[in-house]
Order: structure tokens, then sequence, then C-alpha cells
């Protein structure tokens, strides 16, 4: 691709774990093939050794496994770019314009501070309402503010990572990124579902298993005590635990997930601050309140 003073810069993050090849070179070929813009693209192997990578795409080689979020923060500083791209590895680009496209968008808009598109399965199997990042997902294809995250392709404001503080290392999966969204909110910015703008992923049914339940217990606790204003965080807490009971039958699971509850307020998480009360207005006036 030839770079011109001209074009957009994306600094790219794409995390693997190197598991799925065929799906990694994809993802890496559907950026480097985007038009009008120029792309700095980093492959981080979350405990893994990124090799047969294409010419010009570096890799970064964490030993250990980190977890998503803080695999994805570990890319950050190793590219450049006034915008970020974090996109998974299963994750793709069908359309050349989509950075061009989400690029115009951020500078004709000085309040937009992230945009996720709307997500397509290759095949065409019916989205899972967890893709659409908003309490009533209604029609995918209607755009909205977003008041959560399907954080498998994402853009946002460089600037705006950082001042946020990028994502929450210490969640290692689940929930990261509400608390990213929540903070671009607390920031005075707008984080948007640009249902026009199409990713690619694959309908996967996630694994319930007894980390799994673990850890969105113990995460939602720290969304609440890394974010919510003191009052709310009871609240916040006391809504998962009423609808965990409800939805959730399988004692085992039941019980994985109050042992994440104990360990979410056992432990205490980095990094605290608690958002606004003019950004909890915001969140209600936009469909969720931080209490659901």
């Amino acid at each position: 691709m030839v770079n011109s003073v001209a074009e957009p810069k994306f600094a790219v993050v794409i995390l693997t774990m190197g598991k799925r090849p065929a799906d990694l070179l994809r993802a890496i070929e559907s950026v480097l093939a985007q038009r009008a813009v120029s792309v700095d693209v980093v492959v981080v192997g979350n405990g893994w050794r990124p090799v047969g990578l294409p010419a010009g795409v570096q890799p970064c080689h964490l030993p250990k496994n980190l977890g998503i979020p803080a695999g994805r923060n570990a890319g950050v500083p190793l590219v450049t770019g006034e915008l970020l791209f974090f996109l998974d590895d299963d994750a793709s680009l069908p359309d050349q314009m989509f950075l061009r496209t989400v690029a115009d968008r951020f500078a004709a808009d000085p309040k937009l501070g992230l945009i996720q598109p709307r997500v397509v399965d290759p095949k065409g199997l019916p989205a899972p309402r967890r893709w659409v990042p908003r309490l009533r997902v209604g029609d995918p294809g209607e755009p909205s503010p977003a008041t959560a995250l399907w954080e498998g392709a994402v853009v946002m404001r460089r600037s705006l990572f950082d001042a946020i503080g990028g994502w929450p290392d210490e969640f290692f999966y689940a929930h990261e990124g509400i608390d990213l969204v929540w903070r671009v909110w607390d920031a005075g910015y707008v984080p948007w579902y640009a249902a026009d703008l199409i990713a690619n992923h694959p309908v996967i049914d996630p694994t319930r298993h007894d980390v799994y339940y673990r850890m969105t217990a113990r995460n939602r606790v720290w969304l609440a005590r890394r974010n919510l204003p003191v009052v709310l965080e009871p609240l916040y807490i006391g809504t998962w635990v009423g609808l965990t009971v409800a939805r959730v039958h399988d004692r085992a699971a039941l019980k994985a997930w109050f042992g994440g509850l104990a360990e979410g307020l056992r432990v205490k998480p980095a990094g605290r601050r608690a958002m606004k009360w003019r950004t909890v207005w915001a969140l209600t006036k936009a469909g969720r309140p931080p209490i659901i």
C-alpha cells in the first residue's frame, strides 16, 4: 500500500493465540487490503510467537497468555496512528473502504469516540443479541449509541484510549468492553454502533464452564467498583445477582458464579475512576442506566 500524507493512519492491533492460522491470515489480509488509508499492523501472540506474517506486519510475542484486554494493550505502543483499530483473529473486513469510511466519520464529528460495526456471520447465520451493543436489540441494522460493546472489531481515537487508561488489564476476559464504553462516555465522547458498516465473524456459541461463570461474576463486580458512584454499586451488583439466579439453574454454574462474586468483592480492582453523574444520565438517556 502506498502511503500518503493525506491518508488517515491506523494503528492496528490483531490479537491471537495462534490456534486459527487461516482465520488470522484472512484478518490480516482484510486490513492490508484497505484503501485510501495507511495502516501500521502488529499481531500480538498471546502465549504464542507469531510466525509467517505478511511483509510489513510486525509480531509481538507474549510468552504467557495475559488475557484479552492486556494482550490488546500490549500491542498499542508498537504501532503508530491517530486511530486505533482492534481486530480479533477470527474477524475480518469485507469492504476495502471500511477504515476510510470510519476515518471520515471521526474527522466529521469531534465528539465521536469509538465505533463498533455491525457483525455479520459470513455464512448468513442469525446474529446473537450480544453482538448488538444496546439493551433493546431491535433491528440489528439500526444504528445507535453503544452502551455495551462487541470487542472483536473496534475503532477509537488513540488520544481517548490513552486518556481513559485503555482496556482493563486484570479482567482477563468478560465485560472489558463495557468498561471501555463507560469510560468513553465519561470522557465526554459518544461510542457509536455503526450498523451500516460490516465486520465478518462466525457465530460461535461461547463455552459455558466454571471459569466463564467465575470471571463473568467477578468482572461484573469490578465494573461497578472501578466505574460507578458508590451509591450505585450495590444496585448494579444486586441487579445481576437477581438476573443470574433467574436465568441460571445449573448448581455448579451458580456455585462458580457466586465464587466469582465473592472474589470481586474481596479483591479490589485497579484504576478506579467513578463516573460523573452526568455520565449516569447520558447512559440512561441512551437506553441503559448503569444499574443493568
